[in-house]
């Protein structure tokens, strides 16, 4: 593994820009690679799309619409019963419906604590060995107007980020 610093373009004019201002720093072609990222999201890694099974922060969710369920079916279920027997059936499904969106809402995690996600865009990385060589790779992408500046560990072979995650936890520079 070798250190890659990468920065994040709006455009590909300005990544292709940053990666002849690479070159004339010193960087290898070979270990220079661009490539677009997808917004979060968008990645595809499962069959029928999307990055994860769950969204982070709703894992008990699940738990709190089957609470919500019930609570909400009995007191609907109750309130209606002043209408009648139709009134019953109907106050028990609006309640269990609302109970239901309620109880899952209540148990959504919205803390601080989820990590911050890559945003969408050309990235330029370049494999850097030393102080010195990441140094300069940061100050060169710098004045090419980099946004997003990352530090990361990985592998670029023939101008391929061979095993870039898309999910990793960005560090910024």
């Amino acid at each position: 593994m070798t250190t890659i610093i990468s920065g994040r373009f709006a455009q590909q004019d300005q990544a292709e820009l940053a990666i002849v201002a690479l070159q004339r720093a010193g960087a290898p072609r070979a270990q220079i690679t661009s490539f677009y990222v997808n917004p979060p999201g968008q990645h595809d890694l499962y069959p029928i799309g999307g990055d994860r099974d769950e969204s982070p922060g709703a894992e008990d969710s699940d738990k709190g619409a089957a609470a919500g369920l019930g609570v909400g079916g009995v007191l609907g279920g109750t309130a209606g019963s002043i209408a009648g027997p139709l009134g019953v059936v109907t106050g028990a499904l609006v309640g269990a419906h609302v109970g239901s969106l309620v109880g899952s809402l209540s148990r959504t995690d919205d803390s601080t604590d989820i990590p911050p996600l890559r945003k969408s865009g050309m990235l330029v990385a370049v494999a850097v060995s030393g102080a010195n060589e990441e140094e300069r790779a940061i100050t060169t992408l710098r004045t090419a107007n980099a946004s997003c500046m990352e530090r990361s560990e990985g592998q670029i072979v023939n101008g391929d980020w061979i095993d870039f995650d898309p999910l990793s936890i960005p560090q910024f520079v």
